[in-house]
């Protein structure tokens, strides 16, 4: 499983917006194959930081999701509302069973 921490931080008077975008986006990807889950948070220290986490069957499914036009177009946009380029880091995970006592 991939897993996808990505933040971005909003300029003033934008974070509605990009929430508004984000939020589309999520639903959309939500949608295409290999997406396990995928959410926008909003920070509760920086109320302009918006983050995001994914989880993606794999890397070929993440891939594919950054070619969609769409996603294309949500970074593009994304990065407009933003006062610096959004982050964003991969990880490679597999789920971990916890012991019961």
């Amino acid at each position: 499983m991939i897993v996808v921490i990505g933040s971005v931080v909003a300029a003033p008077g934008r974070v509605d917006d990009a929430l508004a975008l984000s939020l589309a986006h999520v639903q959309r990807s939500r949608a295409e194959p290999g997406c396990l889950s995928h959410a926008v948070h909003r920070d509760a220290e920086n109320p302009q930081r918006l983050v995001f986490v994914e989880e993606w069957a794999g890397m070929a499914a993440l891939q594919q999701h950054f070619q969609v036009p769409a996603s294309r177009a949500f970074a593009k946009a994304l990065s407009t509302m933003a006062t610096e380029p959004p982050a964003m880091t991969l990880y490679e995970a597999a789920p971990v069973s916890i012991p019961r006592a």
